[in-house]
């Protein structure tokens, strides 16, 4: 008696035991890849026949992928023969109606670039840190150097949490015997960092006065709760929105070994809402406005970047 293998195929060949993926799911993939900056603006894909035997899919739902990616404007020159090229310009892929969220760093960088290019830049944050927020105006002030973008004015407002306040997190995971945020390591490591990630981003903007006459002005003010969302506000007309997702992470703090709970704020999906892009998105964008000027007038307080 002969035993027909079990994952033969009717032409004889062995199939895959992988479950076959749809071409949504190898377009996730692939967006995952674009975002995240594996595959970077202007790089060549793989040829349609190696994603094919990567994902083990049919060459035909290689293409549905690709043409969904080019639809969203992640990839250009989608065709039958060369392979597709990551769009140049992710920047704009990555906000308006039906954008995918993407990674703050990825996101955040070329959206605030593009604010710099107008004549007043008008910046409001509100984060835990400041680390995406500094790391990200990196390049606008690359270009002001350059002499690419020339702002007459830019004022920037960031809310973070006060040093005075047990945070939500980052925390111990272990609960600690003292009160006093003092006494607390993860606490003190998280105020070491807002307050240096603060200052140098205080210190790169100012800078701009001395450099090219222009007209900055760098307010931060001290919230009393830790933030679950980070939201970024360009020239009243773009809002940029993320959670906190926590995580449990071990760390070294002086020659100690610390379990902590922790939110990396560079790797939290941002969604982007622009004005001009329907009802939705202008109402969300008008109303983030409300929210956090209301905080900034009424319950936030002076906070001073020192330790």
């Amino acid at each position: 008696m002969v035993v027909e293998p079990k994952h033969a195929s009717v032409n004889g060949r062995k199939s895959s035991q992988r479950p076959q993926k749809s071409h949504r799911e190898v377009a996730d993939e692939l967006r995952a890849r674009i975002t995240s900056g594996e595959l970077r603006p202007g790089q060549r894909m793989p040829t349609q026949a190696r994603l094919a035997d990567e994902f083990g899919v049919e060459r035909g739902a290689v293409r549905q992928a690709l043409r969904i990616l080019q639809s969203e404007h992640l990839l250009t020159n989608v065709s039958k023969g060369a392979p597709a090229t990551v769009a140049p310009d992710l920047g704009k892929a990555l906000t308006g109606p039906g954008a995918p969220p993407a990674p703050t760093m990825v996101a955040l960088g070329p959206r605030i670039a593009s604010a710099f290019a107008a004549p007043h830049v008008e910046i409001d944050a509100l984060c835990l840190t400041s680390v995406s927020l500094t790391l990200a105006i990196g390049e606008p002030l690359r270009q002001i150097h350059a002499g690419q973008l020339k702002p007459a004015k830019v004022d920037v407002r960031v809310l973070l949490p006060s040093r005075d306040i047990p945070l939500a997190f980052p925390t111990p995971v272990e609960d600690s015997d003292s009160d006093s945020t003092d006494d607390d390591p993860v606490h003190q490591r998280w105020l070491a960092m807002r307050n240096a990630q603060g200052q140098v981003l205080r210190h790169n903007l100012q800078a701009l006065r001395s450099t090219h006459g222009i007209d900055v002005r760098v307010t931060f003010r001290a919230l009393p709760f830790t933030p679950p969302v980070k939201l970024y506000l360009l020239n009243s007309t773009e809002a940029l929105f993320a959670y906190y997702t926590l995580s449990r992470r071990e760390v070294e703090i002086g020659q100690q070994q610390l379990e902590m709970y922790d939110a990396p704020g560079i790797q939290s999906m941002l969604f982007a809402f622009e004005q001009g892009a329907g009802l939705r998105d202008m109402t969300f964008v008008e109303q983030s406005h409300v929210w956090f000027n209301a905080l900034w007038e009424t319950i936030s307080s002076e906070l001073l970047l020192s330790s």
